[in-house]
């Protein structure tokens, strides 16, 4: 489906959850989000892609922890008090995502989101569902469950 698709589907406003990775800001559907979590180093699985930093124990249930700043090749990846992780519930399956800091959430109506450029980036475009703006800021929407299903990833089965 095309983005300008995705964009017709839904006109009503939509919650997102703000987070930053360097220098950018990025929204995702508040209804994928479980949890937010401080940063706990997890357990490294052997042979891993480096992005994938490892599992930890969630009240039983092991969740594989993805760094998206070492995912979308940001700068610098370091850790600090800021440093969280975002517990996404993605198709009944739960997984991590490390980032610099959660901003807020956001309500963001249909015509405040516009379609992404497509041009070649770390990201696979297909994962940006718009760019929405909220007074100076800019925010890049993903499309989560698409990124986490992609190839390189194969976290959560596609639909």
């Amino acid at each position: 489906m095309s983005v300008m698709g995705k964009m017709a589907e839904g006109t009503a406003a939509r919650e997102y959850l703000t987070f930053r990775l360097d220098q950018e800001e990025y929204g995702i559907d508040i209804l994928k989000v479980q949890e937010i979590r401080g940063y706990e180093p997890p357990t490294r699985i052997a042979n891993a892609p480096a992005f994938i930093k490892g599992v930890v124990n969630l009240r039983g249930t092991i969740v594989p922890i993805v760094d998206m700043r070492l995912k979308f090749n940001c700068a610098q990846a370091e850790y600090n008090s800021f440093t969280v992780v975002i517990i996404l519930n993605l198709h009944q399956r739960v997984v991590g995502i490390v980032v610099d800091s959660v901003s807020d959430v956001l309500e963001l109506p249909a015509d405040a989101v516009r379609a992404a450029p497509d041009i070649d980036s770390a990201i696979d475009s297909g994962s940006i569902t718009g760019l929405g703006s909220v007074g100076e800021r800019m925010l890049i929407l993903l499309d989560i469950e698409k990124l986490m299903s992609g190839t390189d990833m194969g976290l959560v089965a596609a639909e």
